[in-house]
Parts: structure tokens; C-alpha cells; sequence
């Protein structure tokens, strides 16, 4: 299984990321950046919520319904005429359950890294949560997803690779240690250390980080 960020390189990601760039009218490259770095923080926030049987539950209501796919089979349209309120009200909605009452300070962190107002940032997320739904819809079905361990595999998967030998990868643990280093559950605080520390020593920060992680 390809991971987020191979998608993102793939032609069908340079279609999102131009076309979320358009909507959103913001730069192609930072919103390419941007995405490389907030993807993953959204797929490990998924991942934690699906933890949980409520969520778990939840996430597989969202991509057996509403979020299973179909926004993939018509991106033209989706971005044509320009991504209508509501796709940016659902985006508003799906990044509010992810990341709960941290999705402004996420935004804000993101922002500072991306060089982006913090503004401009919740646009394109907005318009890219929905997306990255339908990407898991897609997958979830090719891979007949259909217990809480099943969409599991399949969100570690997209994080780097799927667990080998009943483990979590050197990938997934990785990340999950950097999103929660202090082990209090708080994304924010962990992503903000790590991007804003390693800026100051004038490093790679969060994407960086990723790019090595991921092998980009």
C-alpha cells in the first residue's frame, strides 16, 4: 500500500494540489508543502481517534457513506468551477472532529512553517480534508476494510507502511512519538516543539522530518 505522501507525489496528487492551490488561490509549491506536512498529522490524529470503538466506529460510518470515494472520480468538477461552501463547511466539520479544539493552534503552527497565513492554511485544509476522506473511502474499499483492526492497518499503511510481524514500524513509531512526545495526547504541543525547535537551530522542522521519515 502507498503511503500519504506517495500519493501525494503521484499524478493523481498533483492534480489535488494544484487544484486545492486554485480553489484556494494560493501558490502551488507552499500549498505542495503544506500538504506534505499536514497529511500525515491528520492521518495520525485519525489514527488515534479510530483507537477508541466510538471512533472507530465513527470513521467507519464516514467512509462506507458520505466519504467513500466518489470526490476522486470527478476532481475536475470538484475544482472547475470552484469548491463550493459545502465542501469547505464538510473540510470545517472533518477537521474539527480530528483535531477537536487544537485545530486552530494546528493551523497556526503549520502556517508558521509553511511560510502561509494561518488563514490561508485553514483554507486549503478545508478543501483538502474532504479529499483526504475520500482517499481513505477509496482505500478502505479496494482493501475490503471492515472491522476497527482492518481500518487500523489500513491508516498505519497510509502513514508509512503496514505493521510487520503483528509491530508498529520504525515509521509509525517515529511519528507517533513526535506528535506526542510528553504522552499527554496533546498533538499541538508536540508538533509545535518540534517544528518550531528544530526552525530556530535552522533545520528542516516538522517537513524535514517527514521528508526523512518518508524517504522523500
Amino acid at each position: 500500500m502507498s503511503g500519504i505522501l506517495d500519493l501525494l507525489g503521484s499524478d493523481l496528487g498533483k492534480s489535488i494540489i494544484s487544484g486545492v492551490a486554485g480553489s484556494t488561490g494560493q501558490d502551488q509549491g507552499k500549498t505542495g508543502s503544506l500538504l506534505s506536512m499536514a497529511l500525515p498529522v491528520l492521518m495520525k490524529a485519525m489514527e488515534r481517534n479510530a483507537s477508541t470503538p466510538e471512533g472507530a466506529e465513527g470513521l467507519m460510518g464516514a467512509i462506507n457513506g458520505k466519504h467513500n470515494g466518489n470526490i476522486l472520480d470527478n476532481l475536475g468538477g470538484l475544482f472547475g468551477g470552484g469548491v463550493n461552501d459545502d465542501v469547505k463547511n464538510d473540510g470545517d466539520k472533518i477537521l474539527g472532529h480530528i483535531l477537536g479544539n487544537k485545530k486552530t493552534n494546528v493551523e497556526q503552527v503549520l502556517g508558521q512553517k509553511a511560510g502561509m497565513d494561518a488563514s490561508a492554511v485553514a483554507d486549503i485544509l478545508k478543501v483538502a480534508a474532504p479529499i483526504l476522506m475520500g482517499v481513505l473511502g477509496k482505500q478502505a474499499s479496494q482493501n475490503n476494510v471492515s472491522s476497527a483492526g482492518d481500518l487500523s492497518g489500513l491508516l498505519g499503511g497510509l502513514l508509512g507502511g503496514a505493521s510487520s510481524a503483528g509491530g508498529r514500524t520504525q515509521e509509525q513509531t517515529f511519528l507517533e512519538k513526535m506528535l506526542d512526545s510528553d504522552g499527554d495526547g496533546s498533538i499541538i504541543d508536540d508538533v509545535a516543539g518540534m517544528v518550531l525547535g528544530q526552525a530556530t537551530k535552522g533545520k528542516g522542522g516538522l517537513g524535514g522530518l517527514l521528508g526523512g521519515l518518508f524517504g522523500k
